[in-house]
């Protein structure tokens, strides 16, 4: 795939309460503002309740989460195609928080890519990392899960487990590697960049900021000067 035009930053939305309601809807309008005026890709991730009504607003938009069935009689499940029909662009995939076993994520990859999905893997470990890159996942990203929500960034505190990452999926083939777990400046993000990440994928550093767009912009603008150096 090679180097992206612009780096990304993914922000998950989790189940925080601005992930909800007017707030959310605020959210995703700030989110196409710093697209637009910084160059860098925001990717929203949101959850399942609400991300179709999110893809109306802001198009860039990816679900929290997808089931490995299809349609059928599942009650409490999504299938990845059925996404794909409320619009939006996305799935992210095997988050720390919500893992799957290999052969599940195996089965909702392949769904999602039948059905026009992009879709973000997310990887522990770069062995992980090595193993998504085998799928057809347009992004992966490594996030330590003793660093999540911690505010200690991985770019800091183990820039091993980016540049293992990177060096491990770039044996299977090219995939952008995000980095993720404990980044909440720009400083944070911008070195992520330097390491050879193609952006960033945080959660709480925007979702509990008391100015999320400030936030985002904070965050993209440091990872844009980082990209063109």
């Amino acid at each position: 795939m090679g180097r992206l035009e612009r780096p990304v930053l993914a922000v998950n939305m989790k189940a925080y309460d601005s992930a909800f309601g007017e707030r959310a809807r605020d959210l995703a309008r700030a989110a196409g503002r710093v697209s637009s005026s910084t160059g860098v890709r925001v990717i929203l991730v949101a959850p399942l309740l609400n991300a179709a009504s999110l893809a109306a607003i802001y198009e860039d938009v990816y679900a929290q989460h997808a089931d490995p069935v299809g349609f059928g009689a599942y009650t409490g499940f999504t299938p990845a195609e059925a996404l794909a029909l409320e619009g939006v662009r996305g799935v992210m995939v095997n988050h720390s928080e919500h893992k799957m076993i290999y052969r599940d994520v195996e089965r909702v990859v392949e769904s999602a890519k039948k059905a026009g999905l992009e879709v973000l893997a997310c990887a522990d470990t770069p062995g992980e990392a090595a193993g998504l890159a085998f799928m057809r996942v347009d992004f992966i990203a490594v996030e330590p899960p003793e660093l999540i929500g911690t505010g200690i960034p991985v770019s800091k505190a183990k820039p091993e487990v980016i540049t293992g990452a990177l060096e491990a999926v770039r044996r299977v083939r090219e995939v952008p590697v995000l980095a993720g777990a404990g980044i909440t400046g720009g400083e944070d993000a911008a070195r992520a960049v330097e390491l050879g990440s193609a952006g960033v994928l945080v959660a709480s550093a925007v979702m509990k900021a008391a100015d999320p767009e400030s936030k985002m912009r904070e965050l993209a603008e440091a990872m844009s000067r980082a990209w063109r150096r």
